[in-house]
């Protein structure tokens, strides 16, 4: 039976569940895995996202994200005057990602402070997303469930001490995923659970000497 959130879509601010709900998840999980709202952007906008990202408020929905704000947040309509008095500055662009991306997809290049991150992602329907690349590391972050990301070494053992964690909390792990750059070099893994992951697992997490930076990010309202 489907639910009436698949059939109604999300509460939002309109026109579009794709691309303008969509849109603006991209933007708040950009923000979410930089760590804050950024103060500079550069959006890539690839396929169908490029060519009707005006009429569908496609650019505001994103830079709305960027703040902060959800998709059902009357801000939207106003978000390119709220970046600046957020000082956040940005730029877009026209980008081809290759024909198996999908045409609702998007790159986000965003910084805070010396903190840098770069996302691809994707408006897949009725406001759901999917996050395809951070940083270069394959991904496949949807935002739908309690997530944490977490940079690391490449060292014997850490998945283990996590997943073991996560169940010292009472956490049910839902997905678990892993790239790295090579034997020994970096490892990227996101971990989805089927309950909030409380703060202070994430503060005793932080002090592991191979963690190099860690993000929560809450499920979708």
């Amino acid at each position: 039976m489907a639910r009436l959130f698949d059939i109604l879509g999300p509460t939002m601010v309109g026109p579009s569940s794709s691309h303008t709900a969509g849109a603006c998840r991209l933007g708040l999980l950009a923000r979410a895995i930089l760590g804050g709202t950024p103060e500079r952007a550069l959006i890539g906008l690839h396929g169908s996202f490029s060519m009707t990202g005006e009429g569908h408020g496609t650019k505001r929905a994103i830079v709305g994200g960027l703040l902060g704000f959800q998709p059902d947040d009357p801000r939207l309509r106003e978000s390119f005057a709220e970046a600046g008095e957020a000082g956040l500055e940005y730029e877009f662009e026209a980008i081809e990602l290759g024909e198996d991306a999908h045409p609702n997809s998007a790159r986000l290049e965003v910084e805070l402070g010396a903190e840098r991150t770069r996302i691809v992602g994707s408006s897949i329907g009725g406001g759901r997303v999917r996050l395809d690349r951070i940083d270069g590391f394959d991904v496949r972050v949807t935002g739908s469930l309690p997530t944490l990301v977490v940079l690391a070494d490449d060292v014997p053992g850490t998945i283990a001490l996590i997943t073991g964690m996560l169940a010292d909390n009472g956490l049910n792990l839902a997905t678990m995923q892993v790239d790295r750059t090579g034997r020994g070099e970096r490892a990227l893994m996101t971990i989805e659970a089927d309950h909030e992951i409380p703060e202070t697992l994430v503060a005793e997490l932080g002090e592991q000497d191979w963690v190099h930076w860690m993000r929560r990010i809450s499920a979708w309202a």
